[in-house]
Parts: C-alpha cells; structure tokens; sequence
C-alpha cells in the first residue's frame, strides 16, 4: 500500500509539472488568450493518453503501472479542478457563452481524445 502511494505521489508531482510546462509553453506561443487554451490542450491530451496507456498496459500486461501512470501522472497532469475553475471565471466574468463552449468543447474534446488514444493503440496491436 504504502509503495502505491508512492508511485501515485511521485506520478502526481511529475503530471502537475508537466501541466506547468505545458501552460507555459502555450502561454509562450499563444500568448494570453481570453479562453482557456492550455488547460484545454492538457485534458485533451492527457485523455488521449489515457486511452493509449489502457490499451497498451493491457497489451503488456503493465497494468501493475496504473497508480503511477493513471492515477498519478495523468490525473496530475490533467486537472478538472483548473478546468473548473476556468468555466467559472468566464461565468462570473460575463463571457456566458464562452464559458458554455469552453465547458462543452472540453468534455467533447476529451472524450474524442480518450477514444482516439484507444483506437491509435488498438490498431497498433491489432
């Protein structure tokens, strides 16, 4: 148990630096924008990712990594608590209907992105 935690602590502070980074490199290419383009970006990737690891830990029989990898890492470098935040800063802001698109697109966006990481590898294998 206590190796678990570990590896979903260690997954966790790799994942949120890798959103850190992220941000910052589209801050640096985009500059500032009025939508959340980063924290979008990280949750479509880290759902592509998430899709490509499922199938490739099960293809290997490496789901003993899923704490590290899913739980940690991706759930790290993911983050629906910013997504949160973001959808409700447009809200208060007034941007009513950015903040219906950023909240829809989001959710559509991250389901495809899961869906097309599972499809990716699945071929892969297949």
């Amino acid at each position: 148990m206590i190796g678990t935690l570990i590896s979903v602590a260690l997954g966790g502070a790799l994942g949120a630096s890798l959103r850190f980074l992220f941000g910052v490199g589209i801050f640096r290419l985009l500059g500032p924008q009025n939508f959340p383009v980063a924290i979008l970006s990280v949750n479509v990737v880290g759902s592509f990712l998430m899709g490509v690891f499922v199938v490739f830990a099960a293809q290997r029989g490496l789901t003993s990594l899923s704490p590290f990898v899913m739980t940690g890492l991706l759930g790290g470098f993911t983050t629906f608590s910013a997504f949160s935040l973001e959808a409700v800063t447009l809200y208060e802001r007034g941007d009513f209907g950015l903040a219906g698109a950023y909240v829809g697109v989001s959710v559509v966006l991250s389901i495809l992105g899961l869906m097309l990481g599972l499809y990716v590898t699945r071929s892969f294998f297949a």
